[in-house]
């Protein structure tokens, strides 16, 4: 058989052929891949400004359900439209109900111009992804002072989304570090470190990260408060993985071309650098995807519970502290959206944990 017919694949093509037989783990990425574009680039793609309020709509309802194409003659629009809102005040419950005019027809446009912003700190623009020209848009809302939810989740995702990434690789990198000293020197070192493991995870993880959230001075700028929560959310969950790898490394130490680099007269730094660590990888790899969604979902517990993000930043844990109240979420049900953020995140994260564990599981090829 002519040799060309052959064709071989490296460690890492391998399991990638691997991972993208699992379509939900690729549909996964890319739903993550799009959220975080969409984030970073929030300023562009949100309709409005994180912080502008518009006082004639508080508790706008969702109009994503309003976009027409057919108005009410059964003429057909090329361009999609909404009839624009009206508040009306209910005379019982002096709420607003908002009542669409069908005089009035407000077009949806793609790359518009809008409200000014600076971008990532040097991009001065006004070009919005989408808007109306008149009127007003708010595709999932409003809240109580008439900020539009939609940039609001947008801008919220920044922090939500970062939290994750940033306390991985603190993980990371403590989890690595100790784990690898512990599996690979053993002895008292071994046994000090794998103790003070045990005590740090007898605590739960959700009162610990509050008794420490609780400690952030009330006085801090959000920006210090953000730094504190991701700190804080690394240096505790570093247990685990340290554990895992310690095993992992254990069962490497006693592998021949280890006693063969010892012998050749390697040194420690240079065996767990160029030939532990990179063993080790693809399961850190998995452990740091599958920590992240509990991570992001810290955040909303702290920020939901007041501990966490503090005004004028938000996240999407902050945003449901408006439905603290039973009452709030009955009469202003689209509140919860941020909710469903956290949901799809969580589940995109998870479900590509879950490939990656089957592609580093050699039973599974």
């Amino acid at each position: 058989m002519d040799k060309d017919e052959y064709t071989v694949l490296s460690e890492g093509q391998l399991m990638l052929r691997q991972f993208l037989k699992h379509r939900v783990a690729v549909i996964s990425l890319i739903v993550l891949l799009l959220l975080y574009i969409i984030v970073i680039f929030a300023d562009f793609f949100s309709p409005y400004g994180m912080l502008t309020n518009h006082k004639d709509y508080l508790y706008a309802p969702p109009q994503i359900t309003k976009i027409n194409f057919f108005d009410d003659q059964g003429n057909f629009h090329l361009r999609p439209f909404i009839y624009r809102q009206e508040a009306v005040r209910d005379p019982k419950t002096l709420r607003f109900v908002y009542k669409g005019d069908k005089s009035k027809k407000d077009f949806i446009h793609f790359f518009i111009r809008g409200e000014s912003y600076e971008m990532l700190g040097f991009i001065k623009s006004n070009l919005h992804f989408f808007g109306v020209k008149e009127g007003k848009l708010f595709l999932l809302g409003t809240d109580i002072i008439g900020r539009d939810l939609l940039s609001r989740i947008i801008f919220g995702g920044r922090v939500s989304l970062s939290i994750g990434l940033i306390g991985v690789i603190i993980l990371i990198f403590i989890g690595t570090i100790v784990g690898t000293i512990s599996g690979y020197y053993g002895g008292l070192a071994d046994n000090f470190i794998q103790r003070f493991i045990e005590i740090i995870r007898t605590i739960p993880q959700v009162a610990l990260w509050m008794a420490l959230a609780a400690i952030i001075p009330k006085e801090w700028p959000s920006t210090y408060v953000y730094l504190g929560i991701v700190i804080i959310f690394g240096l505790i969950s570093w247990a685990g993985l340290a554990r895992e790898v310690r095993g992992k490394v254990l069962a490497i130490r006693r592998s021949d071309y280890i006693y063969a680099a010892e012998v050749s007269g390697a040194s420690s730094i240079r065996i767990i650098i160029k030939h532990i660590i990179p063993n080790v990888l693809s399961h850190i790899i998995v452990i740091a995807t599958l920590s992240i969604p509990i991570m992001i979902i810290g955040e909303a517990a702290l920020s939901f519970l007041g501990l966490g993000i503090k005004p004028p930043m938000t996240s999407w844990g902050l945003l449901l502290t408006q439905l603290r109240e039973v009452q709030t979420l009955k009469h202003y049900p689209w509140l919860i959206c941020p909710a469903g953020f956290i949901v799809i995140s969580v589940l995109c994260y998870n479900f590509i944990g879950d490939a990656l564990r089957d592609v580093n599981d050699p039973h599974s090829r």
